[in-house]
Protein backbone atom coordinates (compact mmCIF):
# COMPACT_ATOMS: atom_id res chain seq x y z
CA UNK A 1 0.00 0.00 0.00
CA UNK A 2 1.25 3.43 -0.89
CA UNK A 3 2.21 5.47 2.14
CA UNK A 4 -0.03 8.52 2.14
CA UNK A 5 1.47 10.13 5.23
CA UNK A 6 0.96 13.86 4.89
CA UNK A 7 4.04 14.94 6.79
CA UNK A 8 5.23 18.50 6.99
CA UNK A 9 8.53 18.52 8.83
CA UNK A 10 8.73 22.31 8.51
CA UNK A 11 5.73 22.63 10.83
CA UNK A 12 6.95 21.60 14.30
CA UNK A 13 3.55 22.08 15.97
CA UNK A 14 2.31 19.00 14.04
CA UNK A 15 5.54 17.02 13.47
CA UNK A 16 3.86 13.82 12.31
CA UNK A 17 1.60 15.51 9.77
CA UNK A 18 -1.65 13.75 8.88
CA UNK A 19 -2.16 10.21 7.58
CA UNK A 20 -5.00 7.78 6.84
CA UNK A 21 -5.99 6.20 10.14
CA UNK A 22 -5.37 2.66 8.88
CA UNK A 23 -1.68 3.52 8.34
CA UNK A 24 -1.10 4.56 11.96
CA UNK A 25 1.42 2.38 13.82
CA UNK A 26 2.91 2.40 17.31
CA UNK A 27 6.30 4.08 17.70
CA UNK A 28 9.13 1.59 18.03
CA UNK A 29 10.38 1.06 21.57
CA UNK A 30 14.06 0.81 22.46
CA UNK A 31 13.75 -2.71 23.87
CA UNK A 32 12.60 -3.88 20.44
CA UNK A 33 15.46 -2.29 18.59
CA UNK A 34 16.96 -4.64 16.04
CA UNK A 35 20.28 -6.28 16.88
CA UNK A 36 22.06 -4.23 14.25
CA UNK A 37 20.54 -1.01 15.55
CA UNK A 38 21.38 -1.93 19.14
CA UNK A 39 25.02 -2.68 18.30
CA UNK A 40 25.30 0.52 16.28
CA UNK A 41 23.81 2.58 19.10
CA UNK A 42 26.16 1.04 21.66
CA UNK A 43 29.14 1.61 19.40
CA UNK A 44 28.29 5.29 18.97
CA UNK A 45 27.94 5.70 22.73
CA UNK A 46 31.34 4.10 23.29
CA UNK A 47 32.87 6.38 20.68
CA UNK A 48 31.43 9.45 22.34
CA UNK A 49 33.92 11.13 24.59
CA UNK A 50 32.68 13.38 27.39
CA UNK A 51 34.60 16.61 27.77
CA UNK A 52 35.46 18.04 31.18
CA UNK A 53 32.89 20.79 30.63
CA UNK A 54 30.08 18.23 30.31
CA UNK A 55 30.93 16.03 33.25
CA UNK A 56 28.61 17.56 35.87
CA UNK A 57 25.24 15.89 36.38
CA UNK A 58 22.68 16.01 39.12
CA UNK A 59 21.15 13.64 41.64
CA UNK A 60 17.37 13.53 41.36
CA UNK A 61 17.01 13.73 45.14
CA UNK A 62 18.59 17.18 45.14
CA UNK A 63 16.38 18.69 42.44
CA UNK A 64 12.81 19.97 42.88
CA UNK A 65 9.99 19.59 40.39
CA UNK A 66 9.42 22.56 38.11
CA UNK A 67 7.55 25.53 39.53
CA UNK A 68 4.60 26.87 37.56
CA UNK A 69 6.73 29.56 35.93
CA UNK A 70 9.51 27.09 35.12
CA UNK A 71 7.04 24.66 33.57
CA UNK A 72 5.50 27.47 31.53
CA UNK A 73 8.97 28.27 30.23
CA UNK A 74 10.39 24.77 29.66
CA UNK A 75 7.34 22.55 29.08
CA UNK A 76 4.33 24.77 28.29
CA UNK A 77 0.99 23.67 26.89
CA UNK A 78 0.79 23.95 23.09
CA UNK A 79 -0.81 26.80 21.18
CA UNK A 80 -3.80 25.06 19.60
CA UNK A 81 -4.32 27.91 17.16
CA UNK A 82 -1.01 27.01 15.54
CA UNK A 83 -2.04 23.37 15.46
CA UNK A 84 -5.34 24.34 13.83
CA UNK A 85 -3.46 26.07 11.03
CA UNK A 86 -1.18 23.03 10.61
CA UNK A 87 -4.21 20.71 10.39
CA UNK A 88 -5.82 23.00 7.83
CA UNK A 89 -2.65 22.92 5.74
CA UNK A 90 -2.45 19.14 6.00
CA UNK A 91 -6.05 18.61 4.93
CA UNK A 92 -5.75 21.03 2.04
CA UNK A 93 -2.58 19.29 0.88
CA UNK A 94 -4.29 15.89 1.06
CA UNK A 95 -7.23 17.21 -0.94
CA UNK A 96 -4.94 18.75 -3.56
CA UNK A 97 -2.99 15.49 -3.90
CA UNK A 98 -6.22 13.54 -4.32
CA UNK A 99 -5.78 11.53 -1.10
CA UNK A 100 -8.86 13.15 0.42
CA UNK A 101 -11.80 12.97 -1.96
CA UNK A 102 -14.82 13.40 0.34
CA UNK A 103 -16.44 16.76 0.97
CA UNK A 104 -16.42 15.95 4.69
CA UNK A 105 -13.09 15.03 6.29
CA UNK A 106 -13.03 12.91 9.45
CA UNK A 107 -10.15 13.44 11.87
CA UNK A 108 -9.94 10.62 14.41
CA UNK A 109 -7.38 10.78 17.20
CA UNK A 110 -6.85 9.40 20.70
CA UNK A 111 -7.68 11.59 23.70
CA UNK A 112 -5.16 14.36 24.46
CA UNK A 113 -3.96 14.63 20.86
CA UNK A 114 -5.15 18.25 20.73
CA UNK A 115 -7.38 17.74 17.69
CA UNK A 116 -10.56 18.83 19.48
CA UNK A 117 -8.94 22.00 20.84
CA UNK A 118 -7.41 22.78 17.45
CA UNK A 119 -10.66 22.34 15.51
CA UNK A 120 -12.42 24.65 17.98
CA UNK A 121 -9.94 27.33 16.82
CA UNK A 122 -10.10 26.47 13.14
CA UNK A 123 -8.65 29.19 10.86
CA UNK A 124 -11.04 31.37 8.95
CA UNK A 125 -10.89 31.73 5.16
CA UNK A 126 -8.12 34.06 4.08
CA UNK A 127 -5.85 33.13 6.97
CA UNK A 128 -2.59 31.36 6.28
CA UNK A 129 -3.21 27.65 5.97
CA UNK A 130 -6.99 27.82 5.78
CA UNK A 131 -8.77 25.27 3.59
CA UNK A 132 -10.33 26.64 0.43
CA UNK A 133 -13.97 27.34 1.23
CA UNK A 134 -15.13 29.78 -1.40
CA UNK A 135 -14.45 32.75 0.86
CA UNK A 136 -16.98 31.71 3.49
CA UNK A 137 -16.30 31.55 7.22
CA UNK A 138 -16.16 28.10 8.80
CA UNK A 139 -19.04 27.56 11.23
CA UNK A 140 -18.37 25.70 14.49
CA UNK A 141 -21.26 23.28 15.16
CA UNK A 142 -21.87 22.80 18.89
CA UNK A 143 -24.06 20.09 20.47
CA UNK A 144 -27.51 20.88 21.90
CA UNK A 145 -28.07 21.09 25.65
CA UNK A 146 -29.89 17.77 25.66
CA UNK A 147 -28.92 14.69 23.65
CA UNK A 148 -32.20 12.75 23.94
CA UNK A 149 -33.85 12.82 20.50
CA UNK A 150 -36.00 10.51 18.47
CA UNK A 151 -35.23 10.21 14.75
CA UNK A 152 -37.74 12.90 13.75
CA UNK A 153 -36.41 15.37 16.34
CA UNK A 154 -32.82 14.67 15.28
CA UNK A 155 -33.75 15.37 11.66
CA UNK A 156 -35.35 18.68 12.64
CA UNK A 157 -32.33 19.70 14.74
CA UNK A 158 -29.92 19.13 11.86
CA UNK A 159 -32.26 21.01 9.52
CA UNK A 160 -31.70 24.06 11.73
CA UNK A 161 -27.92 23.78 11.32
CA UNK A 162 -26.60 25.36 8.13
CA UNK A 163 -24.41 22.59 6.72
CA UNK A 164 -24.45 24.05 3.23
CA UNK A 165 -21.55 26.36 4.08
CA UNK A 166 -18.21 25.12 5.47
CA UNK A 167 -18.63 23.69 8.97
CA UNK A 168 -16.57 22.07 11.72
CA UNK A 169 -17.51 19.71 14.56
CA UNK A 170 -14.60 19.77 17.04
CA UNK A 171 -15.66 16.55 18.85
CA UNK A 172 -18.33 14.09 17.73
CA UNK A 173 -18.31 12.42 21.16
CA UNK A 174 -20.19 15.45 22.51
CA UNK A 175 -23.23 14.66 20.33
CA UNK A 176 -24.42 11.37 21.78
CA UNK A 177 -25.00 9.22 24.85
CA UNK A 178 -24.80 5.44 24.88
CA UNK A 179 -28.52 4.76 25.25
CA UNK A 180 -31.29 4.31 22.69
CA UNK A 181 -32.55 7.91 22.78
CA UNK A 182 -29.01 9.30 22.68
CA UNK A 183 -27.93 7.90 19.30
CA UNK A 184 -30.21 9.74 16.87
CA UNK A 185 -28.14 12.90 16.33
CA UNK A 186 -25.02 11.04 15.21
CA UNK A 187 -26.99 8.55 13.10
CA UNK A 188 -28.71 11.38 11.24
CA UNK A 189 -25.41 13.22 10.71
CA UNK A 190 -23.78 10.12 9.24
CA UNK A 191 -26.78 9.58 6.97
CA UNK A 192 -26.55 13.12 5.59
CA UNK A 193 -22.82 12.88 5.04
CA UNK A 194 -23.10 9.48 3.32
CA UNK A 195 -25.85 10.84 1.02
CA UNK A 196 -23.84 13.95 0.16
CA UNK A 197 -26.43 16.24 1.72
CA UNK A 198 -23.90 18.60 3.32
CA UNK A 199 -21.29 21.05 2.14
CA UNK A 200 -17.61 20.92 3.00
CA UNK A 201 -17.06 19.95 6.61
CA UNK A 202 -14.60 18.57 9.13
CA UNK A 203 -15.57 16.18 11.93
CA UNK A 204 -13.19 15.63 14.83
CA UNK A 205 -13.76 12.44 16.76
CA UNK A 206 -12.17 10.76 19.75
CA UNK A 207 -10.75 7.34 18.87
CA UNK A 208 -12.92 5.73 21.56
CA UNK A 209 -16.09 7.29 20.14
CA UNK A 210 -14.99 6.21 16.67
CA UNK A 211 -14.42 2.64 17.89
CA UNK A 212 -18.10 2.50 18.86
CA UNK A 213 -19.55 4.16 15.77
CA UNK A 214 -17.22 2.39 13.36
CA UNK A 215 -18.82 -0.88 14.47
CA UNK A 216 -22.35 0.49 14.85
CA UNK A 217 -22.34 1.92 11.30
CA UNK A 218 -19.68 -0.22 9.67
CA UNK A 219 -21.06 0.43 6.17
CA UNK A 220 -20.53 4.19 6.45
CA UNK A 221 -16.88 3.93 5.29
CA UNK A 222 -15.82 7.48 6.19
CA UNK A 223 -12.05 6.83 5.70
CA UNK A 224 -10.77 8.94 8.61
CA UNK A 225 -7.39 10.63 8.86
CA UNK A 226 -5.29 11.06 11.99
CA UNK A 227 -2.17 12.91 13.17
CA UNK A 228 0.97 10.82 12.76
CA UNK A 229 2.28 9.21 15.97
CA UNK A 230 4.98 10.98 17.94
CA UNK A 231 8.20 8.98 17.72
CA UNK A 232 11.38 10.03 19.53
CA UNK A 233 12.53 12.49 16.89
CA UNK A 234 9.13 14.13 16.59
CA UNK A 235 8.78 14.41 20.37
CA UNK A 236 12.21 16.02 20.61
CA UNK A 237 11.38 18.51 17.86
CA UNK A 238 8.01 19.30 19.44
CA UNK A 239 9.37 19.73 23.00
CA UNK A 240 12.08 22.01 21.63
CA UNK A 241 9.50 24.03 19.71
CA UNK A 242 7.31 24.43 22.81
CA UNK A 243 10.15 25.37 25.14
CA UNK A 244 12.22 27.60 22.92
CA UNK A 245 9.65 30.07 21.69
CA UNK A 246 8.90 28.56 18.28
CA UNK A 247 12.47 27.41 17.76
CA UNK A 248 14.18 30.70 18.52
CA UNK A 249 16.69 29.15 20.92
CA UNK A 250 18.23 25.84 21.92
CA UNK A 251 17.04 23.97 25.01
CA UNK A 252 19.40 21.67 26.89
CA UNK A 253 17.89 18.78 28.85
CA UNK A 254 20.01 16.05 30.43
CA UNK A 255 19.30 12.94 32.44
CA UNK A 256 19.73 12.92 36.20
CA UNK A 257 22.24 10.34 37.36
CA UNK A 258 24.35 9.86 34.23
CA UNK A 259 24.11 13.26 32.52
CA UNK A 260 23.19 11.80 29.10
CA UNK A 261 21.53 14.29 26.75
CA UNK A 262 17.85 14.31 25.86
CA UNK A 263 17.75 17.72 24.14
CA UNK A 264 18.87 19.17 21.81
CA UNK A 265 18.44 16.33 19.34
CA UNK A 266 21.67 15.20 17.77
CA UNK A 267 20.16 15.27 14.28
CA UNK A 268 18.72 18.79 14.54
CA UNK A 269 21.34 20.58 16.62
CA UNK A 270 22.35 23.46 14.36
CA UNK A 271 24.04 25.53 17.06
CA UNK A 272 26.90 23.10 17.60
CA UNK A 273 29.48 21.81 15.17
CA UNK A 274 29.55 18.10 14.38
CA UNK A 275 32.75 17.80 16.38
CA UNK A 276 31.05 19.00 19.56
CA UNK A 277 27.86 17.06 18.92
CA UNK A 278 29.76 13.79 18.62
CA UNK A 279 31.11 14.26 22.14
CA UNK A 280 27.66 13.95 23.62
CA UNK A 281 26.15 10.76 24.98
CA UNK A 282 22.44 10.56 24.28
CA UNK A 283 19.76 8.89 26.36
CA UNK A 284 16.99 6.65 25.01
CA UNK A 285 14.47 8.60 27.11
CA UNK A 286 12.51 10.07 24.19
CA UNK A 287 12.26 6.72 22.45
CA UNK A 288 10.97 5.06 25.61
CA UNK A 289 8.60 7.99 26.23
CA UNK A 290 7.17 7.62 22.71
CA UNK A 291 6.48 3.95 23.42
CA UNK A 292 5.04 4.57 26.90
CA UNK A 293 2.70 7.27 25.58
CA UNK A 294 1.88 5.23 22.44
CA UNK A 295 2.88 8.24 20.36
CA UNK A 296 0.20 10.42 22.00
CA UNK A 297 1.46 14.03 22.27
CA UNK A 298 -0.71 15.08 25.23
CA UNK A 299 0.20 11.99 27.25
CA UNK A 300 3.89 12.39 26.38
CA UNK A 301 3.82 16.06 27.40
CA UNK A 302 2.19 15.24 30.76
CA UNK A 303 4.88 12.64 31.52
CA UNK A 304 7.59 14.99 30.26
CA UNK A 305 6.36 17.76 32.58
CA UNK A 306 6.48 15.39 35.55
CA UNK A 307 9.94 14.11 34.65
CA UNK A 308 11.63 17.53 34.56
CA UNK A 309 13.66 18.89 37.45
CA UNK A 310 15.40 22.23 37.95
CA UNK A 311 17.60 23.90 40.52
CA UNK A 312 15.78 25.86 43.24
CA UNK A 313 17.25 29.15 42.00
CA UNK A 314 16.45 28.60 38.32
CA UNK A 315 13.66 31.20 38.36
CA UNK A 316 16.24 33.89 39.06
CA UNK A 317 18.39 32.90 36.13
CA UNK A 318 18.22 34.58 32.77
CA UNK A 319 15.54 33.09 30.54
CA UNK A 320 16.92 34.38 27.25
CA UNK A 321 19.07 31.66 25.73
CA UNK A 322 21.32 34.26 24.09
CA UNK A 323 22.19 35.68 27.54
CA UNK A 324 22.96 32.42 29.34
CA UNK A 325 26.28 32.21 31.08
CA UNK A 326 28.85 29.79 29.71
CA UNK A 327 28.49 27.64 32.84
CA UNK A 328 24.73 27.31 32.31
CA UNK A 329 25.12 26.25 28.68
CA UNK A 330 27.63 23.61 29.75
CA UNK A 331 25.22 22.01 32.23
CA UNK A 332 21.49 22.05 31.44
CA UNK A 333 18.33 24.13 31.39
CA UNK A 334 16.57 21.23 33.09
CA UNK A 335 17.20 17.67 34.24
CA UNK A 336 15.16 14.62 33.31
CA UNK A 337 14.20 11.77 35.66
CA UNK A 338 14.36 8.26 34.08
CA UNK A 339 10.93 6.81 33.36
CA UNK A 340 11.51 3.86 35.67
CA UNK A 341 12.03 6.24 38.59
CA UNK A 342 8.94 8.37 37.93
CA UNK A 343 5.89 8.04 40.14
CA UNK A 344 3.07 7.54 37.62
CA UNK A 345 -0.59 6.76 38.41
CA UNK A 346 -1.58 3.16 39.13
CA UNK A 347 -5.01 1.56 39.22
CA UNK A 348 -6.46 1.20 42.75
CA UNK A 349 -7.87 -2.14 43.83
CA UNK A 350 -11.62 -2.10 43.21
CA UNK A 351 -14.47 -3.90 41.48
CA UNK A 352 -13.19 -4.26 37.93
CA UNK A 353 -16.65 -4.12 36.33
CA UNK A 354 -17.82 -0.91 38.03
CA UNK A 355 -14.49 0.87 37.62
CA UNK A 356 -14.26 -0.31 34.02
CA UNK A 357 -17.77 0.89 33.14
CA UNK A 358 -16.99 4.31 34.62
CA UNK A 359 -13.66 4.75 32.84
CA UNK A 360 -14.93 3.33 29.55
CA UNK A 361 -17.95 5.64 29.67
CA UNK A 362 -15.75 8.69 30.26
CA UNK A 363 -13.56 7.82 27.28
CA UNK A 364 -16.47 6.99 24.96
CA UNK A 365 -18.08 10.38 25.57
CA UNK A 366 -15.07 12.68 25.98
CA UNK A 367 -15.98 13.15 29.65
CA UNK A 368 -19.37 13.23 31.38
CA UNK A 369 -21.16 14.96 34.22
CA UNK A 370 -22.47 12.82 37.06
CA UNK A 371 -26.05 12.57 35.75
CA UNK A 372 -24.97 11.47 32.26
CA UNK A 373 -22.42 9.05 33.69
CA UNK A 374 -25.17 7.40 35.72
CA UNK A 375 -27.30 7.06 32.58
CA UNK A 376 -24.63 5.42 30.40
CA UNK A 377 -23.17 3.13 33.09
CA UNK A 378 -26.25 2.15 35.10
CA UNK A 379 -24.23 2.75 38.28
CA UNK A 380 -25.94 4.67 41.09
CA UNK A 381 -24.86 8.21 41.93
CA UNK A 382 -23.78 7.06 45.40
CA UNK A 383 -21.47 4.34 44.06
CA UNK A 384 -20.23 6.62 41.28
CA UNK A 385 -19.14 9.22 43.83
CA UNK A 386 -17.11 6.62 45.71
CA UNK A 387 -15.47 5.25 42.56
CA UNK A 388 -14.68 8.68 41.15
CA UNK A 389 -13.24 9.80 44.47
CA UNK A 390 -10.80 6.87 44.50
CA UNK A 391 -9.87 7.38 40.85
CA UNK A 392 -9.31 11.09 41.46
CA UNK A 393 -6.96 10.39 44.39
CA UNK A 394 -5.09 8.00 42.10
CA UNK A 395 -4.73 10.80 39.48
CA UNK A 396 -6.67 8.77 36.92
CA UNK A 397 -9.63 11.14 36.58
CA UNK A 398 -10.19 14.84 37.20
CA UNK A 399 -13.23 17.09 37.61
CA UNK A 400 -12.94 19.96 35.13
CA UNK A 401 -14.75 23.00 36.42
CA UNK A 402 -14.74 24.72 33.01
CA UNK A 403 -17.41 22.42 31.56
CA UNK A 404 -18.38 20.51 34.72
CA UNK A 405 -17.31 17.08 33.52
CA UNK A 406 -15.29 14.19 34.81
CA UNK A 407 -12.46 13.18 32.49
CA UNK A 408 -9.57 10.74 32.41
CA UNK A 409 -6.24 12.50 33.00
CA UNK A 410 -3.52 12.48 30.33
CA UNK A 411 -0.91 11.15 32.75
CA UNK A 412 -3.29 8.39 33.90
CA UNK A 413 -4.45 7.45 30.40
CA UNK A 414 -1.82 4.73 29.70
CA UNK A 415 -2.81 2.89 32.90
CA UNK A 416 -6.53 3.32 32.19
CA UNK A 417 -6.24 2.01 28.64
CA UNK A 418 -4.09 -0.96 29.69
CA UNK A 419 -6.51 -2.00 32.42
CA UNK A 420 -9.60 -1.61 30.26
CA UNK A 421 -7.98 -3.88 27.69
CA UNK A 422 -7.07 -6.46 30.33
CA UNK A 423 -10.65 -6.37 31.67
CA UNK A 424 -12.05 -7.19 28.23
CA UNK A 425 -13.44 -3.77 27.27
CA UNK A 426 -13.20 -2.78 23.58
CA UNK A 427 -10.33 -0.31 23.16
CA UNK A 428 -9.38 2.08 20.38
CA UNK A 429 -6.83 1.28 17.68
CA UNK A 430 -4.37 3.84 19.01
Amino acid sequence: MKDKTNENKADPCLPGGLMPAEQWALPQTSVRRSLKDAIGHAFKQLQAGVSQAEEPFESMDELPELSASQQNRLAPEPDYSDQATAIACGLERARTEGSLSREVAFLVAPPFSGVQQALARFPEPGQSGSIESGGEEWAIILPPDTLSFDDHEANEWWDRQDLSRPWVIPELADFWLRRLSGLSLVKELFRRIANGDTGAGIVGCSSWCWRYWGHYLENAQMSPWTPGPMDAERLGAWFTYLASGSGKSTVIARMTGDGYYVLPLAETDENEKDKDSKKRKYSNFLRDLAATSRGNPGVALAIWQRSLRARPDDDTKLEDADEKTEKQSQTADCWVVPLERLSLPTMPQSKESVTGFVLHGLLLHNGLDMASLEVVTGVSTYELSLVLSRLKRAELVVWEQSDERWRVTPIGYPTVRRHLQSWGFPVDQF
